[in-house]
This record gives C-alpha cells, sequence and structure tokens, in this order.
C-alpha cells in the first residue's frame, strides 16, 4: 500500500517484453529528450570565453525564488505556477524513468505513459508563509539518505539492464526498488522545491 502522503508517484509495472534494443543503447537514445529537459528544467548557458556573465535561465529555476516571495509575502500559488510545475515534473519523470529502464516506450512531452505523478492544488492560505523559507533546509536529512539510496538505484539500474538484455524482463524487486526512490525524491522535491504541501515527507519507498 503506498502512503497518503499528497504527492503521488506509480509506474506501471511492464507486463510485456521490454525491447532489448532500445535498452541497450538507452543512454544513447535518451539524448534528444534529456536536452529538451535540461533546457525546461533551468539550464543556464554562458559565454565560452568567461569574459560575459550573461546567461540564459530557461524553466523551472527560473519560477522558484518568486514563488518563494508569492507564499511568503502574498500568500498566493498562482495557478499557471502550479500548473508549469506539475508538468514540468511529469515530463522529468518520464524521462527519469526511461532512463531508468522501467519503460522502453520514448518519454512523451504531454502524454501520462506508464509513469503516473499527482499532487493537489495548494490553499496557500492555509498553509504556513514562513515554512518556504526554511523547507530546503529542513529537508537536508532527505538528501543525505537519498543518496545513499540512489546510489543502490544506480546499481538496480544497472543490474536490470543485463537482466533486460538476457530475459527481456525488469525484475519485479528490483523495479519496485528504483520506483520506490524516485516517489521518494518526489515527495521530497513537492514539499521543499514545489512547495504544494507543508506536511514532511515520510522516510518511507512506498
Amino acid at each position: 500500500m503506498i502512503s497518503s502522503y499528497p504527492v503521488q508517484f506509480d509506474v506501471d509495472f511492464p507486463e510485456r517484453p521490454l525491447n532489448r534494443l532500445t535498452t541497450a543503447v538507452r543512454l544513447l537514445v535518451a539524448i534528444p529528450i534529456v536536452v529538451v529537459l535540461t533546457m525546461l528544467s533551468g539550464e543556464t548557458f554562458g559565454d565560452s570565453d568567461h569574459r560575459s556573465t550573461n546567461e540564459l535561465v530557461i524553466g523551472g529555476a527560473a519560477v522558484f525564488v518568486p514563488l518563494v516571495l508569492m507564499l511568503v509575502f502574498r500568500q498566493k500559488y498562482p495557478r499557471w505556477w502550479f500548473d508549469w510545475n506539475l508538468n514540468l515534473m511529469r515530463f522529468s519523470n518520464r524521462v527519469t524513468a526511461y532512463l531508468a529502464l522501467l519503460d522502453d516506450r520514448y518519454p512523451s512531452t504531454d502524454e501520462e505513459q506508464s509513469v503516473h505523478l499527482d499532487f493537489p492544488y495548494p490553499d496557500a492560505r492555509q498553509m504556513n508563509r514562513w515554512l518556504p523559507l526554511v523547507k530546503w533546509f529542513l529537508a537536508i536529512p532527505h538528501y543525505f539518505v537519498l543518496f545513499f539510496l540512489g546510489v543502490g538505484a544506480l546499481g538496480a539500474v544497472v543490474l536490470a539492464w543485463f537482466a533486460i538484455l538476457f530475459t527481456g524482463t525488469y525484475p519485479r524487486s528490483l523495479f519496485d526498488y528504483v520506483v520506490g526512490v524516485i516517489r521518494w525524491i518526489n515527495r521530497v522535491n513537492g514539499y521543499a522545491f514545489t512547495l504544494i504541501t507543508d506536511q514532511y515527507p515520510p522516510f518511507s519507498l512506498r
């Protein structure tokens, strides 16, 4: 049973054989969609000669600080900000699931596919207006735990890569573990950076 935490995440387990060819070259074929995601999520670009500090900031990173200020001083979470964050996170998770071999369908920019992420639109006036200033700090214990869980997830993906190449199947125990780690990351992001809840994330994969 998955927790009732406001940030809900799951991936459908593939009942069919996974594509061994695209699995073998996954990092290569994923490059175009990773470039798109990188640009949308706030990558910075600077002059190569380092003589200029001009940078282009696109997407999610450009709206985090203004969102904090909006919540603190106006107690408002604009709907377009929420929709942007939710859809960017959904897209990001589809790309992550593809890289983690959880799905062999190329990530869609708009369709849900087998990756499900949802969280409710928050009532900013019912939330603590000062918490957005410190949520990133309060989440530090999660960062430490997720570092080690992430290393384990990387190892699980490597093992799954070999398993898919030989059998066409993602071992269910490895699948559930990797999905659990991504679920945990989404909860921390929802709390500390997307700021959609004041409820502290559980230390749980489920």
